[in-house]
């Protein structure tokens, strides 16, 4: 085996390395364009995408779970979460703790009402988180109305912008959050089944394996990080408003695609979370730095998303074919005898000819 042979079945059991590349040649590239790139630089960047982080690690999980499914109930959440601690918080750190506890909460009934739909009734996760969406957008309404103000804990703001030594504590949490995710998906029963409902379910009921309370769990994971990333976003930005979350709907799809979580499921990734989380705030700052309207960021944004989708799905075909077996029948018609049989002769199984006899 060469070195790039090699190198290719490492990046194929490794399918963050291409996000981490993405990171650092961008990341190169800003500095020598504008000269104003650093470490420091880097850090706020870092800040921004640990959010988008959380949320996409909690999309993950549901990818994981195979056909499609995926989260768009998330935006929404993360609002109505925002919206909620300022309703039971008010400002205060004696209050901090019944926040907190109200994000939970939310975060399970909302994941509750998800498998409910897609796992109970059987709709599809699309239709069913979508619909969840629109029922937490109209509750995001009337939270808007009873808001008293827009005061955040003191504590919690310090925890969403606070640094120790240089370093964002939200980056702190993200990348241990990130390392808990890898911990689940690698050592623990529950990511192992939930490899096997992703890659193929009815070969993951025959084995006795749970399908519905796996796929539950992966969309009550996301909705709790989603509804907890909702909390520390809105302290970080210094209180809530309509469609805040809205920008996570598409980046954390994107972030798990472009990490290399298998769309088809089956196969996840959260350090490739991070370092996509990474790269698509760094992309969203290239394009303000070069000054595109934020319609046109969507669509960039939009773009890439397809681009990835296209072609995972260009592999999976191709890795479906190569594994097809070639029956007989087939190798008979692509494989000829050495040469032309006599009439007196006639072609054996491994395509040579023998004499008939009478």
């Amino acid at each position: 085996m060469n070195a790039l042979s090699a190198f290719t079945l490492w990046t194929q059991k490794n399918r963050w390395i291409w996000a981490a590349i993405g990171v650092l040649l961008l990341w190169l590239v800003l500095s020598v364009v504008t000269n104003r790139f650093s470490l420091s630089s880097l850090s706020g960047i870092i800040l921004s995408a640990s959010f988008l982080t959380v949320v996409g690690i909690g999309q993950m999980f549901v990818v994981t779970t195979g056909r499609g499914n995926i989260d768009l109930s998330v935006a929404s959440v993360i609002t109505l979460s925002a919206f909620v601690a300022l309703l039971t918080i008010k400002g205060q750190d004696a209050n901090l703790a019944i926040g907190v506890a109200a994000a939970v909460l939310l975060g399970l009934a909302v994941g509750l009402l998800n498998s409910l739909l897609v796992v109970g009734l059987g709709i599809p996760a699309i239709i069913a988180t979508l619909a969840t969406g629109y029922v937490l957008a109209t509750a995001t309404l009337l939270s808007n109305r009873a808001i008293p103000g827009f005061a955040v804990s003191p504590a919690l703001k310090d925890l969403a912008t606070g640094r120790i030594s240089g370093v964002p504590i939200m980056a702190i949490m993200a990348i241990l959050g990130v390392a808990v995710a890898s911990f689940v998906l690698r050592y623990t029963v529950f990511g192992q089944l939930l490899s096997a409902v992703g890659q193929n379910r009815t070969a993951a009921r025959l084995a006795a394996i749970n399908n519905g309370r796996v796929i539950a769990a992966a969309f009550i994971i996301s909705s709790v990080l989603a509804s907890l990333d909702g909390l520390l976003l809105g302290a970080y930005i210094g209180g809530a408003f309509l469609e805040m979350g809205q920008p996570y709907l598409l980046q954390s799809i994107a972030a798990v695609v472009l990490g290399g979580t298998l769309i088809f499921g089956g196969s996840a990734t959260a350090l490739g979370t991070l370092f996509a989380s990474i790269l698509l705030i760094l992309i969203v700052t290239t394009m303000q730095i070069v000054g595109l309207p934020p319609g046109v960021q969507d669509i960039v944004q939009g773009i890439v998303v397809i681009f990835v989708l296209a072609l995972a799905g260009d592999r999976r075909w191709r890795a479906a074919h190569r594994s097809i077996p070639r029956t007989p029948q087939r190798r008979r018609q692509s494989q000829a005898p050495p040469r032309p049989c006599r009439s007196d002769e006639h072609v054996t199984n491994d395509f040579s000819c023998q004499i008939l006899v009478e």
